[in-house]
């Protein structure tokens, strides 16, 4: 038998979101889209930006990710905003769902990438970061930089 390439192609990523969220837990999710959506996400024209996932009658949906109307579409082309259902087990959701519900935290996409041919999405459970934690976020990032000048200097 022949082996599976696992290729990974990173499409997009949600960097602000490390920064304004603690990331807990991660999960990888399938995403149910339309043909045009498909391509239009391998041209990279995504973006997640201000996006989150939410429970809808215990359904796991992607809300206000954008993807780019596809350009050789024709009048059957998608809605760029459109909620868009997001797959896992059974587990995985009661799981989320019930974190969602007593612990306050937020379901936030943190990059989606193409696996072996189809788009997934890696969805973080998140809280949110404080004033105070994301000045400590800084600081780390400014002492870790100035570290590693002082080092690249000293060679």
């Amino acid at each position: 038998m022949a082996e599976k390439d696992n290729s990974i192609k990173i499409v997009s990523q949600n960097r602000k979101a490390r920064y304004d969220y603690e990331i807990i837990d991660s999960y990888e999710a399938g995403v149910v889209l339309l043909g045009t959506e498909v391509k239009s996400i391998r041209n990279g024209m995504v973006n997640l930006a201000d996006s989150y996932a939410k429970f809808i009658q215990n359904e796991l949906w992607l809300v206000n990710m954008h993807v780019s109307e596809y350009r050789f579409g024709n009048v059957h082309n998608h809605d760029p905003r459109r909620s868009r259902k997001l797959l896992l087990h059974k587990k995985e959701l009661k799981k989320l769902e019930s974190a969602i519900r007593e612990k306050g935290l937020t379901l936030i996409p943190m990059k989606l990438y193409l696996k072996n041919g189809k788009v997934k999405i890696d969805i973080g459970l998140c809280k949110g970061k404080k004033l105070y934690d994301k000045r400590e976020s800084i600081k780390e990032k400014e002492m870790d930089r100035d570290m590693r000048r002082i080092a690249k200097n000293y060679r």
